[in-house]
């Protein structure tokens, strides 16, 4: 009987420090996230994975981007970028995947951001 008890005890505990574990998390990532704006950018020119990789790594360099990845490659890639609107504009974004050097050739400018 007092196995039960404790038992029955011991799980009451721990539900309920797991659901303030997890509400204290949810509330911290709405806090962060009020800010944070989601844009699909179209790009031409993106030949290789390596490409790809330079623009992706270049962009999220800048001063409010928390992600920029590709979601569909082919002749007009396309990628996702969230960014902090009162950090960075789009267009600066769209100026640092421009002002990106292509893999094999680091002096030429080959991708265009398509509006």
């Amino acid at each position: 009987m007092k196995f039960l008890k404790y038992s029955l005890f011991a799980l009451f505990f721990v539900a309920t420090s797991v659901g303030v574990a997890f509400s204290q998390t949810t509330t911290a990532a709405n806090e962060t996230n009020d800010n944070i704006v989601t844009s699909t950018i179209k790009v031409k020119g993106v030949g290789c994975a390596t490409d790809l990789q330079m623009i992706c790594t270049n962009v999220e360099k800048l001063n409010g981007v928390s992600s920029f990845k590709s979601t569909k490659q082919g002749a007009v890639t396309t990628f996702e970028a969230k960014y902090d609107p009162a950090l960075i504009t789009e267009k600066e974004i769209h100026a640092a995947i421009e002002n990106t050097g292509d893999c094999t050739n680091p002096e030429a400018r080959p991708y265009k951001v398509k509006l």
